[in-house]
């Protein structure tokens, strides 16, 4: 209790939950607050590359411009907050859940089965992260699932190492033997005693780890290689954007600074909870 309240007093960790609350609530209202269609295309050769804070023929303010086919540039990035946010924090959680259990279970058991799951987290560690991914998405078809199951199968390693290191530790501490005295089996004693005691520096892991999941999403997406088309997500925006960075420097530039603000939001979480 003490470390949450610590946690919500740090200035880093508010500003850090404001912002991701405040992306969270706009994309979870997207519906309700984009003026237009995301995917909808009305008369391109009038509707395209208008600039910020313009009205189409018909009249109708885009307060941050058009795209290449016409799109409203504020409708695609508030529903591209749905895509890119969810691929963060699913792809972050189910990267910590994996390592969290890997590592635990590693450290608990020891001997053979410990060198065995750390010698497999060494071996996909020394394997290139983008390369690995670049590999597994070309050979299936890309798909919202199929992204975030992906990008969390591929980053748990660092989390295992990490939960292996704090469940060492807390095994050499009395309450541990008290347990173990009392009865309490190994499943008990991992989900009951460990885990809790050991989850800060994950759950630190955990915030970087969905900034990290947002880049790589937004990489794949710029490659080709991320959620498909028509669907908006802030990495496909700017590789839409890519090829008219003079033309309509807009286009990418606005879902960058979105990918920044979202990677700075949970960097200062993580700066939070660590201090805490």
């Amino acid at each position: 209790m003490k470390t949450g309240r610590a946690v919500l007093r740090d200035g880093r960790t508010a500003w850090g939950l404001a912002l991701l609350g405040g992306m969270a609530l706009v994309a979870i209202l997207a519906p309700v607050l984009a003026p237009f269609n995301p995917i909808a295309q009305h008369d391109i050769l009038a509707t395209r590359f208008l600039a910020p804070f313009t009205r189409d023929p018909s009249g109708a303010m885009h307060w941050l411009g058009t795209d290449n086919l016409g799109r409203d540039l504020l409708s695609r990035l508030l529903y591209g907050a749905r895509i890119s946010l969810s691929v963060g924090l699913l792809a972050a959680g189910l990267a910590a859940a994996i390592g969290t259990v890997i590592g635990a279970v590693a450290a608990l058991a020891g001997g053979a089965v410990e060198r065995a799951l750390m010698a497999l987290t060494d071996g996909l560690l020394a394997l290139p992260r983008l390369v690995l991914l670049l590999a597994m998405v070309a050979f299936l078809t890309p798909s919202f699932g199929l992204i975030v199951v992906i990008i969390g199968a591929t980053g748990w390693m660092s989390i295992a190492r990490l939960a292996r290191a704090e469940v060492h530790g807390l095994l050499a501490r009395p309450f541990v033997d008290a347990a173990r005295v009392a009865g309490a089996t190994p499943v008990r004693l991992l989900f009951r005693h460990l885990l809790p005691n050991a989850l800060t520096p994950i759950l630190v892991a955990a915030a970087l780890g969905v900034a990290n999941a947002i880049g790589l999403e937004a990489g794949l997406a710029f490659l080709g290689m991320g959620v498909p088309a028509p669907a908006p997500s802030w990495g496909n925006m700017i590789a839409t954007g890519r090829d008219a960075l003079v033309q309509a420097p807009w286009l990418a530039t606005i879902p960058g600074l979105a990918i920044v603000l979202a990677v700075i939001a949970c960097n200062l979480v993580a700066d939070g909870v660590r201090e805490a």
